[in-house]
C-alpha cells in the first residue's frame, strides 16, 4: 500500500514514458522516432517532449519492480513452492517490463532501492525504530535521491559512459540490497539449534 501511495507522487516529479512510447510504435505521432527495439535512440541533451494526455508517465521508479521485489521478500519465509513462485514472479517482471519496452533499466534499479527502503520503513514502524533501522532507511533514502538527481541532471554523462556509470549504478543498488540483508539478519536472527538430549539407559 505504501509503495502505491508514495510511488505516484514521484511520477509527478519525474513524468517519463517508456521507450515503446517515446521511441516506438505505441507512441504514434507523439513518438520522437520509431526506433525501438531495433535501434538505439540518439544521444542528446534531455529535454521535455509533448505527449498525449492518456499515456501514463509511470516509469521512474518502476513500481512493477518494487511490488515484485516486495513479493519476493515476503515469499522467502513460505514453502518451497512459494519461494520458487516469488523468484519466478520477480524474474518475469524484470524481463517483461524491459522486454515490452514499458521501462528503462534505470527504472528497475530505482525500483529495487525504493522497495527495500519502503519495506524497511514499514517494518520499523511496526517493530520500533532503532539504530540499525535509522541507518538503513537513511542509506536507502540517500541512494534513491541520488539516483533521481543523477537521472535528471546527469543523464547525458551517464549515457555517454555506460561502461563506467552502469556498474556504479548497480553497485549503488547492491549496497542497498546488502544493507537490507544485514539489517534483516539483525532483526530476525536464525534460531539457535538446541541439542537434543541423548537417551539415557533405564536403571534395572
Amino acid at each position: 500500500l505504501a509503495i502505491g501511495l508514495v510511488g505516484p507522487a514521484i511520477y509527478m516529479i519525474f513524468p517519463v514514458v517508456g521507450p515503446v512510447f517515446a521511441y516506438g510504435p505505441d507512441g504514434g505521432h507523439w513518438a520522437t522516432a520509431d526506433l525501438w527495439p531495433d535501434t538505439l535512440a540518439p544521444l542528446g541533451t534531455p529535454h521535455a517532449m509533448p505527449f498525449d494526455e492518456i499515456t501514463p508517465r509511470n516509469c521512474m521508479p518502476s513500481l512493477h519492480t518494487a511490488w515484485a521485489t516486495t513479493l519476493f521478500i515476503h515469499s522467502r519465509k513460505g514453502s518451497r513452492a512459494m519461494r520458487w513462485a516469488g523468484t519466478f514472479w520477480l524474474v518475469a517482471t524484470l524481463t517483461a517490463t524491459l522486454g515490452f519496452g514499458y521501462h528503462y533499466g534505470a527504472d528497475l534499479v530505482a525500483g529495487v532501492v525504493f522497495a527495500l527502503t519502503i519495506e524497511a520503513t514499514m517494518r520499523s514502524l511496526a517493530r520500533g525504530w532503532d539504530r540499525s533501522a535509522t541507518r538503513f532507511v537513511a542509506h536507502g533514502t540517500v541512494v534513491f535521491a541520488a539516483l533521481l538527481v543523477a537521472y535528471r541532471y546527469l543523464a547525458t554523462e551517464l549515457a555517454g559512459q555506460p561502461w563506467l556509470f552502469g556498474p556504479l549504478l548497480l553497485l549503488a543498488m547492491g549496497s542497498v540490497i546488502l544493507g537490507y540483508v544485514r539489517t534483516m539478519m539483525l532483526w530476525d536472527p536464525e534460531p539457535a539449534l538446541v541439542p537434543r538430549p541423548e537417551p539415557q539407559p533405564e536403571p534395572v
